[in-house]
């Protein structure tokens, strides 16, 4: 049962368009395998297009949420390409949560390692209002990317 939904526009970080530019444009060696984070609410202050992902759980301004059963984050699969759109709704991140915690955001990155900081922080969000988790609770995400 669906208990909340909502939208939140997020922001691309320079980390990401630098490689975006390089990989499409430039052509160099390219990967789709993105995943999805969750961002903390403790110690959390302002996600920020400067964030990499080099400073995951450092100075972001916010740490990862690992507060979930799953082994890794979970992979971001994206369905087909629309109107300069793309996201990940056939195949929402549904992360199984096994704390109680506060969540304040997602993010994009391209590595699969929980609190890993290597890879490309792509993009983030902020969600505006917390969300309170608890263990047994689920949590799905639907990541969409807008080009314009």
């Amino acid at each position: 049962k669906r208990i909340n939904e909502f939208h939140f526009d997020n922001a691309v970080t320079t980390e990401g368009k630098n490689d975006e530019l390089t990989k499409y444009l430039k052509g160099s060696s390219y990967t789709a395998a993105w995943y999805v984070g969750l961002i903390d609410n403790a110690s959390f202050s302002a996600v920020a297009v400067g964030d990499t992902a080099a400073q995951v759980n450092g100075t972001n301004g916010w740490t990862e949420c690992t507060g979930y059963s799953n082994a890794t984050r979970v992979a971001w699969t994206g369905g087909s390409a629309s109107a300069g759109s793309i996201d990940n709704s056939a195949s929402p991140a549904v992360f199984t949560i096994n704390a109680t915690k506060t969540v304040n955001g997602a993010f994009l990155v391209s590595v699969s390692t929980k609190t890993g900081t290597t890879g490309v922080i792509y993009s983030e969000v902020s969600f505006g209002s917390t969300r309170s988790v608890i263990s047994g609770d689920t949590l799905t995400v639907t990541y969409t990317l807008t080009l314009s």
